[in-house]
């Protein structure tokens, strides 16, 4: 029993945000690459380490304000089912692990990586706290994971690709922040995130407006770049925009009409339109991307 909460802990749920890590490798056209594919996954693995070791000292530090949330109080160290001693213990175990893993790749990695805890340790500190800059941080840290995965197998990175993953990174963090204010339970609603005093619902509206129409236009003029056109040898990639502005609109009434998005990991994990969405839009790309060299394989 012990054991499971030391892994909820390390909160597994929330990796799926690491796969950002694999952008790099996808629009490189190098997913077919094993070499470059087995860094990839160490890349991927790494981040979810140090992203745990985040989490870890995250509760730590808000362990009083979680105990105040209808939520997180059940977290295992707001509800005292793990100790801070054992927290800490565990921390230091999973953050070994994770610099082994960053060793095995080059430094530019290591960086990134590096960079990535910083951040973080300091969102958790301070920059929470700070309205705006709270949510930027957010972004920061998904801007961290493309260039991570990108530095662990040595590939460019595209600006367009920047860009999407800024606006898309803000997308969710403002959701979320939308989503925390629109809870009807209030109780002890100041002592869970002091940040939310600063927002208002129709200012997150206005701000998540702008990241959905930055998210669209960015990955549209992506597809359709010279630096992409070259690299896939074909203009088709403009046939997967219709999936990412379906994937926003969708967000969007999650948010709106269910009152969803407080746990982005949660909506794209659970809402099977969203899911299928994701399947299609990955699929195509794959097809449009690699098609020359899936041919190249049929007539071997």
């Amino acid at each position: 029993m012990k054991v499971l909460k030391l892994i909820e802990l390390l909160r597994p749920k929330q990796w799926i945000k690491n796969l950002f890590c694999f952008a790099a490798i996808l629009f490189a056209g190098q997913l077919l690459n094993f070499e470059l594919l087995a860094k990839n996954i160490i890349a991927f693995v790494a981040f979810c380490g140090v992203s745990s070791c985040t989490y870890i000292i995250n509760d730590i530090i808000d362990i009083d304000s979680d105990r105040a949330h209808r939520k997180k109080r059940y977290r295992p160290l707001a509800s005292g089912d793990v100790s801070k001693k054992q927290a800490k213990i565990f921390f230091v175990f999973i953050a070994i692990i994770t610099i082994l893993l960053t060793l095995k790749l080059n430094l530019f990695f290591g960086l990134a990586i590096l960079a990535y805890f910083l951040i973080n340790i300091l969102y958790s500190l301070k920059v929470k706290h700070v309205v705006i800059l709270d949510v930027f941080f957010i972004s920061l840290g998904f801007m961290l994971r493309v260039a991570g995965g990108a530095a662990a197998i040595s590939v460019p990175v595209s600006s367009w690709m920047i860009l999407t993953t800024i606006f898309i990174s803000l997308f969710l963090a403002v959701s979320k922040r939308r989503a925390e204010l629109a809870q009807t339970e209030q109780d002890n609603f100041e002592k869970q995130r002091k940040v939310l005093d600063h927002y208002a619902i129709e200012f997150t509206e206005q701000m998540n407006t702008i990241a959905a129409t930055g998210t669209i236009i960015c990955y549209a003029l992506y597809t359709v770049s010279q630096k992409a056109i070259s690299t896939f040898h074909t203009d088709k990639l403009i046939y997967t925009t219709p999936f990412v502005i379906y994937g926003i609109f969708r967000y969007l009434y999650l948010i709106h009409k269910k009152n969803l998005g407080e746990s982005p990991t949660q909506v794209m994990t659970k809402d099977i339109p969203l899911i299928v969405n994701t399947i299609f839009w990955f699929v195509v790309s794959v097809l449009i991307i690699y098609k020359s060299k899936f041919l190249a394989l049929l007539n071997w």
